[in-house]
């Protein structure tokens, strides 16, 4: 005899099939609820069956109900034991805010695209990253630093002995966008040229020529590749102009503003947007990355609304700047990473500072007064002062009185 089961668990209806030896074919359909099921026999036959097969099923229920129950409780004690932190949930963040001098302070021997990260990395030690913004002159974007351009001499010399076999590399060139492998650096250029720079400048203008929700539709399609396409370019191309600076910021995440080549032109540019932040409240702590001491008025200017200073710079002039502000790190300690790790003591004596305020009291006599409406007191009066009126004598001290009146009564 042989049985078979059709439905599944959670339903309201199971029907059983219970195929015997001979052709007939006897149904039991019955509905479970939570404490008893109600039964319907088709047929007569096998009955017997039908009640073994209806056991089977409510066992197999009630155990992978309580399987189902003590995975559930199994996972939620592993992802609480894993994910819980010694942070207050409700603790608010301090939002911050990442200024960038790049006329004083440009990244010229790291890649800046590193830099950034770096940068973005330590000043998120202090709260969450609101805003990053760096300003530069045009004359900064498109000059090329010495030690670029000796790198740049260094490889072309060898992708030229490359060429001719001088010089064979142990493992090839291999494309960012499709993983094609070529043995020579040209061969990879012209691929690159020739096939994905076609296919990028394809994409943009069919963005370009797109409107409204079509547009839309199209950046978000287009996103991936694009920023895919945008890695590979920077390693593979060499810009025209410059070394790509700009847009080596802007994809770490960065605002890149461009001002007109004059004097101290970034500089003020970048002090209006300080202060316009601060204006809105719109951070909470300013970090900035400059070793020009003309911002030492904006970084009074912070702390006097309260707000924490952070200095990014290596200082070698007089250090008015790292004087002025909260706390300063050097160039080298944020490349390096001791930042971020000396950031945690810097946050707690934030902290502690804040409480210390927040118990300090001073006395204000006016502001007392005020409070507690001192003037319009009336003195109360007593009868103790004329008690005192009484006693008083102007005959002389109270121990003389006291020895002549002892020596009248003795006589």
């Amino acid at each position: 005899m042989r049985g078979s089961v059709d439905g599944y668990l959670g339903s309201k209806d199971i029907t059983c099939i219970c195929l015997g030896s001979s052709d007939e074919t006897y149904i039991l359909s019955f509905s479970l609820f939570s404490f008893g099921s109600q039964l319907r026999v088709k047929k007569r036959g096998q009955f017997i069956f039908s009640l073994f097969m209806l056991s089977i099923l409510k066992f197999r229920g009630i155990f992978y109900t309580i399987k189902a129950t003590s995975f559930r409780h199994c996972h939620s004690w592993g992802h609480n034991r894993i994910f819980i932190s010694d942070k207050n949930p409700n603790e608010k963040l301090c939002r911050v805010g990442l200024f960038w001098d790049l006329d004083n302070k440009p990244p010229n021997s790291i890649p800046p695209y590193e830099v950034a990260n770096k940068l973005r990395i330590a000043a998120a030690s202090f709260g969450v990253v609101r805003h990053m913004v760096a300003y530069a002159n045009s004359h900064t974007f498109s000059n090329v630093p010495h030690i670029v351009r000796e790198r740049r001499k260094e490889r072309e010399l060898l992708y030229r002995l490359e060429d001719k076999g001088v010089i064979k590399r142990n493992e090839p060139h291999v494309c960012r966008v499709c993983g094609r492998k070529f043995y020579t650096n040209e061969k990879l250029v012209n691929h690159f040229k020739q096939l994905h720079e076609r296919e990028h400048a394809k994409r943009l203008n069919r963005i370009e020529s797109a409107r409204g929700s079509r547009k839309v539709k199209l950046v978000g399609q287009y996103a991936m590749k694009m920023e895919k396409y945008k890695k590979a370019a920077s390693a593979v191309l060499t810009p025209k102009v410059g070394y790509g600076l700009a847009d080596e910021l802007k994809r770490a995440g960065f605002w890149v503003q461009t001002v007109l080549d004059r004097p101290q032109a970034a500089d003020i540019a970048l002090q209006k947007h300080m202060v316009d932040m601060m204006d809105h409240r719109r951070v909470e702590c300013l970090v900035l990355v400059s070793d020009d001491s003309d911002f030492v008025d904006v970084i009074k200017e912070a702390k006097l609304r309260c707000l924490k200073t952070v200095v990014i710079g290596d200082f070698s002039s007089d250090g008015v700047l790292k004087r002025t502000a909260d706390t300063a790190f050097s160039w080298e300690e944020i490349l390096m990473g001791k930042a971020k790790k000396e950031a945690v003591s810097v946050v707690e004596n934030w902290k502690d500072r804040d409480i210390l305020k927040r118990l300090e009291w001073t006395y204000n006599p006016e502001v007392d007064k005020k409070k507690l409406n001192l003037d319009d007191v009336v003195p109360e009066t007593s009868g103790d002062d004329d008690i005192d009126d009484d006693y008083k004598d102007d005959r002389g001290p109270w121990w003389k009185l006291d020895s002549d009146d002892n020596g009248v009564a003795n006589r």
